[in-house]
C-alpha cells in the first residue's frame, strides 16, 4: 500500500511527512483491500478495527490507539427514516473513525508531532487520539468555533490556536506551519487514511442491517464522510455484497454551497462562492480541497445535492430533540436537508441519516 499522485504518478509510503505531492496535487491511496465478507470481520474486537482486514494499516498501532470508536447503533427515528447514531463516539462525533486510523498510522511510523486545522470536531478527535498515543498535537480552529469544542481540544493537552477569519483561511494558516516546520499534517481532508476510517460507517451499516438502505444521506463540506461512504459502497459492490449503489444525497449549507452549484452547472471543480454565515459550521467549506473527486463520484453515481435551508435547521433540531435525540447544529442540517429532498423529489421508502455530533458541543 502506498500514496500515489493522481496527476504526475509519483508515489510515497503511507508514513510520508509530505502532506501532498511535490506537484501540488493531493495524495490518493493505492490499496486494494481483500473482498469484503462478514466472515472476515474480527467479531472479538468492538471497534472499527474489527474491519482492519479491509483498512490500509501497516502495523499494530491501532491496539494502543483504539477507544472503542464505531459500532454505533442504527435506530428508527420515524417510519422510513433511520438514524446512524455516530455521535456515540469517544469524542462525540463521527470524526473519531478517521482520526483513529490516522493516529494509528502515526504510531506505526514513529511520528511524534502533528498539527491539524478543523471547524472543531475533527480537531477534537485528533487531539484525543494523539493524547492517547502520546503524540504532541496542535489544532487550528477558525473564530466562531463552538467554545465547548475548543475546551475539549485543550482538555486533551493539545495547543489550540483560534484563527481570525473564515474556515478556509484557518486551513491556509495551518498549512503554512506544515510547510515551514515540516510537522506532520494529520488532516482529515489531505490524509487519505482518514477515509479508511470513515468507510467503516458503511461496513457497520451492512453488518447491522444485512443490507444498505435505498437512500443514504451525507453532510458534505470537505467530503470526509461522503468520500468514505462511497469508497465503502464501492468495496461492497466489488465484493458482490450489494447489487447496486443506493441513491446518495449530499447536503450542503444554503449559505455555503460550492459543490451544489458546481454539480448543477456540470463543473469539474467547486464553484467560486463567497460563504455566508451559517450555523452548520461543520459543512461551511467554501473551497473543498478534494472537490474534483467529490464531483467525479457525484457524476458516476448520480448523487443529488440539496440545501439545508438555513431557516429550517433549528426547527429540525427541535423536532429531533422532541423525540429524545439532542444533536449539534450541523447534524440537524442533515434532517433539514432530508426534508428539502422530500419536498423536491418525494419521500423515499427508506433513508439513512447520520447523527454526526452531539448537541452539547454546539450550544453557543
Amino acid at each position: 500500500m502506498r500514496f500515489r499522485c493522481p496527476v504526475c504518478g509519483r508515489t510515497a509510503g503511507i508514513g510520508t511527512p509530505e502532506p501532498r505531492c511535490s506537484c501540488g496535487a493531493l495524495w490518493e491511496l493505492e490499496h486494494e483491500p481483500e473482498p469484503f465478507s462478514l466472515d472476515r470481520i474480527d467479531k472479538d474486537q468492538w471497534s472499527i478495527f474489527r474491519y482492519r482486514r479491509f483498512i490500509a494499516l501497516e502495523g499494530d498501532g491501532w491496539r494502543k490507539v483504539t477507544m472503542g470508536e464505531g459500532m454505533t447503533p442504527v435506530t428508527e427515528f420515524e417510519p422510513g427514516v433511520l438514524f446512524k447514531m455516530d455521535y456515540f463516539m469517544p469524542t462525540l462525533s463521527f470524526k473519531d473513525r478517521g482520526a483513529a486510523v490516522i493516529v494509528a498510522n502515526c504510531l506505526d511510523h514513529g511520528i511524534t508531532r502533528v498539527v491539524q486545522d478543523s471547524s472543531g470536531n475533527a480537531g477534537n478527535s485528533v487531539a484525543a487520539y494523539c493524547a492517547r498515543a502520546g503524540i504532541e498535537c496542535g489544532i487550528f480552529v477558525p473564530e466562531g468555533t463552538s467554545p465547548k469544542k475548543i475546551d475539549m481540544i485543550r482538555a486533551h493537552g493539545a495547543e489550540c490556536t483560534v484563527v481570525p477569519g473564515s474556515r478556509d483561511h484557518c486551513a491556509q494558516v495551518c498549512r503554512s506551519k506544515v510547510e515551514e516546520e515540516g510537522v506532520y499534517y494529520a488532516n482529515h481532508v489531505f490524509d487519505p487514511l482518514f477515509y479508511e476510517g470513515t468507510k467503516t460507517y458503511i461496513y457497520e451499516v451492512f453488518e447491522q442491517l444485512g443490507r444498505i438502505p435505498e437512500v443514504v444521506l451525507i453532510p458534505t463540506g470537505n467530503g470526509t464522510l461522503y468520500l468514505g461512504v462511497i469508497y465503502g459502497l464501492e468495496h461492497l459492490l466489488r465484493s458482490g455484497c450489494i447489487e447496486k449503489m443506493p441513491q446518495i444525497i449530499a447536503v450542503q449549507s444554503e449559505n455555503c454551497d460550492p459543490l451544489l452549484k458546481a454539480a448543477q452547472a456540470g463543473m469539474d471543480r467547486a464553484a467560486d462562492i463567497v460563504p455566508g454565515p451559517t450555523i452548520a459550521e461543520g459543512i461551511a467549506i467554501g473551497k473543498p480541497a478534494r472537490d474534483r473527486e467529490i464531483l467525479r463520484l457525484a457524476r458516476v453515481y448520480g448523487v443529488r445535492f440539496v440545501h439545508a435551508p438555513e431557516d429550517r435547521i433549528m426547527d429540525a433540531r427541535a423536532k429531533i430533540a422532541a423525540k429524545g435525540i439532542y444533536c449539534e447544529h450541523t447534524t440537524a442540517a442533515n434532517y433539514a436537508g432530508y426534508e428539502e429532498y422530500c419536498r423536491l423529489y418525494g419521500k423515499p421508502a427508506e433513508c439513512l441519516i447520520p447523527m454526526c455530533g452531539a448537541g452539547l458541543k454546539s450550544d453557543h
